[in-house]
């Protein structure tokens, strides 16, 4: 059976000893790793975090965005280049939390907009970006797994076969993808398509709901969703991405504006649904 993960941001984008209750739980329910995300400046608490969750005999994933003023895609050299040392310095920390996969839409400013599809130079330059972060992550030996949005939070990537034309063109073997399902809810046509055609170079995966609640609760196609991944074979974590108001800051920036779930139930009972449909699926 895959990997199960739960990422942290339900309760916090914080990096302390906070966590540490939460991890302890979290591995007593039968987690198999936590998700971190990466934006906390206070560097020391990386390592910290990342001792206690290594000594708990859990396994690590990260996540990150990447913010206007450090864009991937802007048309100025000095931006591209401030997006370029963002990613090594969320590498970096990646690297303290132990973390092998650094997942999340990093290709370009998350919610930021140009009044234009995507052009075929801003595809280029993020890739001239991540290859370069490709370089100093293989040295870490951490995988970048990029990330598709939906068309309310980038217009880059919106599709597994956007990503996989960008991830083409980034040209490094520690470039790959993710496949989340909430954003797939929204952009893809059919799941098992989607799922094909990022199969190469899928690395990692978001189980999420499409009001970003519980797993199982809502009106995912998830049969369609693990049926998908087994037919690709995937082999890899499968991490429930859930959002919570428990972090007034971070949900406020991502417009989570009520609760869906109380963060426990979606761990527990999304647990068990991710078992059940592993079970049925041959996953």
């Amino acid at each position: 059976m895959n990997k199960i993960g739960f990422n942290v941001l339900a309760w916090s984008a914080g990096m302390s000893e906070e966590l540490f209750p939460i991890i302890e739980r979290l591995k007593k329910i039968g987690y198999d790793g936590v998700e971190f995300f990466v934006g906390s400046p206070d560097e020391a608490a990386y390592k910290q975090v990342g001792n206690f969750t290594r000594d708990l005999g859990l396994g690590v994933t990260t996540v990150t965005v990447v913010s206007p003023d450090q864009n991937p895609i802007s048309e100025s050299v000095a931006v591209r280049a401030k997006s370029l040392e963002r990613i090594k310095w969320v590498i970096d920390r990646s690297y303290d939390l132990n973390s092998q996969i650094l997942c999340g839409p990093f290709h370009s400013a998350h919610a930021h907009f140009a009044a234009h599809p995507a052009l075929d130079e801003e595809y280029a330059w993020s890739a001239e970006v991540l290859h370069a972060a490709g370089e100093y992550a293989a040295q870490a030996n951490i995988v970048l797994a990029l990330e598709a949005l939906n068309r309310f939070e980038c217009y880059l990537c919106n599709t597994m076969s956007q990503l996989s034309r960008l991830v083409k063109l980034a040209d490094h073997p520690n470039v790959r993808a993710m496949f989340d399902t909430h954003h797939a809810n929204i952009e893809e046509k059919k799941y098992d398509r989607a799922l094909a055609t990022i199969a190469p170079v899928l690395s990692h995966v978001h189980i999420s709901e499409n009001d970003r609640g519980t797993p199982g609760d809502g009106h995912i196609p998830w049969d369609d969703a693990f049926a998908g991944l087994a037919a690709i074979h995937y082999k890899g974590w499968l991490t429930i991405e859930a959002f919570s108001r428990n972090d007034p800051d971070f949900a406020n920036a991502i417009g989570v504006w009520r609760e869906y779930n109380d963060p426990w139930h979606i761990a527990e009972n999304g647990f068990t649904f991710i078992q059940q449909m592993c079970i049925k699926h041959n996953l």
